[in-house]
């Protein structure tokens, strides 16, 4: 008889999410840890943090998807430390040969050479200049950013060319830029979104287990309207029978905190994702695992996840269109704001280099 596969000791994964590395989809062979009678592997060290440096020819990334607001992002980093176990980004590990399991929250990819590929691009001749989104695939202001920089980089460049930004992020370290965004925002040129999941902490830490507190974020969402930054309290992901009934609480206290706009993302799990989000319900929530993955199914129509254009993000159904009523009315009661205006464009130009002919003009 077969030996089923067992997942890593929480003694090896502390702050970690997922409870096991699921094998990799492109790799013709498969590995499963399994009990072989020697005993449990809580001798073994705990899995530490391992950071090494890509050095990619381009760095602006874009896309055409009909339901994403914008059509261009960077990422300065591959596989977050947040260790967020409903990430949708965690599939992205398997181009790398690495899993979308624990590799995704240890095995992490910088990309040093990051600010200086991004001011080649913007000197293009053909370069045309739209908003760049920044955390929209892995968080930006990840703890490994605090030493690596690149991010803080990324933002000078962009303020020296008037280029205009919209940032998303978990992370509190976004604080320490408020010296160029708050700027830059005077000009129209910068937002950030601030991802608020839940409001509390013991939840918080299950499922994000090093994002920094629900109270901590509200108070960077303070810090940075205080300094004149727009910023949108995004409730994502909306988990069911889990985190929904925070929405209206989220919403009221994101407000108080000075967040102009709202917006929320219902729960997906695309690929790996799905197994993980399972394996962690049972470890850390078994008394509700199954309401919670027939609520996410009912969202889906009938999967754990519909991929389709339009639906992915909203879910379809009767729960659907009643959180999105319950949502809209708080938005609404509370004066955030569904839309904000466009982010500038006009202002960008490069600096001129040293040895470039001035303009007369």
């Amino acid at each position: 008889m077969d030996e089923a596969p067992i997942p890593f000791s929480r003694a090896r994964r502390p702050g970690r999410a997922a409870t096991d590395n699921p094998a990799i989809r492109y790799e013709s062979l498969t590995r499963e840890r399994i009990d072989d009678g020697w005993g449990p592997d809580e001798d073994l060290p705990p899995l530490r943090t391992e950071v090494s440096d890509e050095r990619p020819r381009r760095v602006i990334s874009r896309n055409t998807s009909p339901d994403i607001s914008f059509d261009r992002s960077i990422n300065p980093y591959r596989g977050c430390e947040h260790g967020c176990i409903y990430c949708f980004a965690r599939p992205s590990h398997a181009f790398l040969g690495l899993s979308p399991g624990l590799d995704f929250e240890t095995k992490l990819i910088a990309r040093p050479d990051a600010p200086a590929l991004l001011e080649k691009e913007l000197r293009a001749k053909a370069y045309v200049p739209q908003v760049i989104a920044i955390g929209t695939n892995t968080d930006p202001y990840q703890p490994i950013e605090k030493e690596r920089r690149i991010m803080r980089g990324l933002l000078e460049v962009l303020a020296a060319y008037d280029h205009p930004v919209s940032i998303v992020t978990k992370g509190t370290l976004v604080e320490r830029d408020i010296d160029i965004l708050a700027p830059m925002a005077a000009k129209g040129l910068a937002r950030v979104g601030i991802s608020v999941t839940t409001l509390d902490p013991a939840t918080s830490r299950a499922m994000e287990p090093r994002v920094p507190s629900p109270a901590r974020r509200l108070a960077a969402i303070r810090r940075l309207s205080e300094a004149g930054i727009e910023v949108r309290v995004m409730v994502s992901p909306v988990v069911p029978a889990l985190t929904d009934h925070e929405a209206e609480a989220i919403l009221a206290q994101a407000k108080a905190a000075g967040a102009v706009a709202a917006s929320c993302i219902v729960l997906r799990l695309p690929q790996e994702v799905s197994g993980l989000f399972r394996d962690w319900l049972e470890e850390r929530y078994p008394d509700r695992a199954r309401r919670v993955m027939n609520r996410v199914r009912e969202l889906h129509g009938g999967r754990d996840y519909d991929p389709e254009w339009g639906k992915r993000m909203t879910g379809s159904g009767e729960w659907a269109r009643l959180f999105g009523q319950r949502f809209d009315l708080a938005r609404k009661r509370l004066g955030l704001r569904k839309d904000l205006p466009p982010l500038r464009c006009d202002l960008f130009a490069p600096p001129p280099r040293p040895g470039d002919q001035l303009s007369l003009f």
